[in-house]
């Protein structure tokens, strides 16, 4: 192995950044060796099978990957969302419990991983939003409050009240992409009867300008 193919290689790395095998492949005719080499001298470190980062390293020591580099390099796409049932709180329900865990929204990965030193649960949608707002955290609260540690009925009677505060678009539109099945039919009954006073201010406005 000629030292100077590998301190090319090294010239390309970026602290900070996570890189899959195949994306070294450019740099390398021997790619599998130097790999090797740099996951020894700690140039690289292997986060799983055909993956590796190249670590930001500071004074008192090295900043972990980022989680967005690492999912994205895994998945090989940046189409996800990074979420937790932690994110629930910010919803204002009184969700209280706090939660281990990561969910990786996608259309590529179904089952939990490890990736370096974390376990991330990756969860396989038809529909995936390109970020996290309010109405989409609300219809999936409704997708896995069977698998919460809260009081069903009454998170369910606060989803209520919050639904009726949203902007009924937003909040249908986030229902019909991201919502399951059960979870469709909760926020129907949620929102028919606001459908229908909405429905019925519209005509009388309506008359009014007549």
């Amino acid at each position: 192995m000629r030292t100077g193919a590998l301190e090319r290689l090294k010239r390309h790395l970026r602290p900070g950044r996570v890189y899959r095998r195949e994306d070294l492949l450019p740099w390398s005719q021997s790619i599998d060796r130097h790999l090797r080499a740099l996951t020894v001298d700690g140039t690289l470190q292997k986060l799983r099978s055909g993956l590796y980062y190249s670590p930001r390293k500071f004074e008192f020591g090295e900043a972990p990957a980022d989680e967005h580099e690492l999912v994205k390099a895994f998945l090989k796409t940046d189409h996800f969302v990074v979420t937790s049932p932690n994110a629930y709180s910010q919803l204002g329900l009184g969700t209280t419990q706090l939660y281990n865990k990561r969910v990786v929204y996608n259309q590529k990965r179904h089952g939990t991983f490890l990736l370096g030193n974390r376990m991330v649960t990756f969860e396989r949608r038809m529909n995936v939003p390109r970020r996290v707002s309010p109405e989409f955290l609300l219809v999936d609260l409704v997708n896995e409050l069977g698998e919460l540690a809260e009081d069903r009925d009454v998170v369910l009677s606060r989803v209520r009240k919050k639904a009726k505060q949203m902007n009924p678009t937003k909040l249908a539109r986030a229902v019909s992409l991201y919502g399951k099945y059960s979870t469709q039919k909760k926020f129907q009954e949620m929102l028919q009867p606001a459908a229908r006073h909405l429905s019925a201010r519209e005509k009388r406005s309506g008359l009014l300008d007549h």
